[in-house]
């Protein structure tokens, strides 16, 4: 069994967001970044699929030499090797599409990532993977077991649980739930120094989404505390200034 698992290079969630050049790049300055933590939970699934010699898990990641430690933490966490496409990932469909563009060179049986990266939330890599491979895409899930042939999926639906049988090559992204996020030992970080880490050169792909702006969320404004005893004012507040009445 070979498993591909894409992982994404994010802001550390305690890093304050700013950005250059008038709002319309993302300042990199002083930033600690990550294995993205929906990413490391596929990666763990993918770990325990293939304990006991059952497989072998590759890493995927598009961007450049600085996404090299991130690459380096997920091989300690227990990937075999990894493969860094090289160029900047600058939207959802390119990055898709060069995974989908090496997945196509190598044998696999499921292709895993997390449900989404945490700086942007798009939820749209997995689908689109398996748009460009035309195989199956099963999207948020949070249970899997594979038996070598069959996948057994479940996922959570709206008032209930859906659950998916697949039958050869798929992509699904993970979910909290699908497996606890392993911590790399020392016989990890250091077997991760020699582990094969392949730097391919990206697809040469059309741009379909442009950036124009980015902006932080506007800040919280102040509490205001309304008398027990002046419940009208409360409404009126709701109705002439909150506007949700």
């Amino acid at each position: 069994m070979k498993i591909l698992v894409c992982i994404s290079n994010v802001p550390d969630t305690t890093t304050k967001i700013t950005f250059t050049n008038n709002n319309t790049q993302f300042n990199t300055a002083g930033v600690q970044f990550i294995v993205n933590p929906y990413d490391e939970i596929a990666l763990s699934k993918a770990i325990e699929l293939c304990e006991g010699g059952k497989g072998t898990v590759t890493v995927i990641n598009i961007g450049e030499s600085q996404n090299d430690p991130t690459i380096r933490k997920a091989l300690a966490i227990g990937a075999d090797d990894a493969v860094r496409i090289n160029a900047a990932p600058r939207d959802a469909y390119f990055v898709a599409y060069q995974i989908a563009e090496y997945a196509k060179t190598t044998e696999f049986d499921m292709i895993l990532c997390g449900r989404e990266s945490i700086d942007y939330n798009g939820s749209q890599v997995a689908a689109m993977v398996g748009e460009f491979l035309d195989i199956p895409s099963i999207s948020i899930i949070k249970k899997l077991e594979y038996d070598g042939s069959t996948a057994l999926i479940d996922r959570e639906i709206e008032g209930g649980k859906e659950v998916i049988s697949v039958t050869g090559k798929f992509v699904a992204s993970c979910a909290e739930g699908t497996a606890e996020a392993k911590i790399p030992n020392m016989r990890g970080i250091m077997s991760a120094r020699t582990k094969p880490l392949v730097v391919i050169e990206a697809k040469d792909i059309q741009a379909v989404v442009t950036i124009q702006q980015f902006d932080t969320p506007p800040p919280r404004g102040m509490v205001k505390l309304i008398p027990a005893e002046d419940p009208s004012k409360l409404i009126d507040l709701l109705h002439q200034e909150a506007k949700v009445i």
